[in-house]
């Protein structure tokens, strides 16, 4: 390797605010079965699945509507 780099060219990572952040988050076995056979059937992670469902959720700003009986 370089004892220097010369990084005066360089730019930045367009991708650094999307960078994602590790929670934990407790969510139901069904609900992970769910989402889990589902992922098997369009082919992605349900990790991923679950993410791409909630940032379409974000960008559409989508409101739960509760009904407490």
């Amino acid at each position: 390797m370089r004892k220097e780099y010369d990084f005066s060219n360089s730019m930045k990572n367009p991708y650094a605010k999307k960078v994602k952040k590790q929670i934990s988050i407790k969510i139901e076995s069904d609900t992970i079965d769910y989402f889990k056979e589902l992922a098997i059937k369009v082919g992605i992670p349900y990790q991923n699945l679950i993410n791409s469902y909630l940032t379409d959720c974000a960008v559409k700003h989508v409101e739960p509507k509760l009904n407490w009986k």
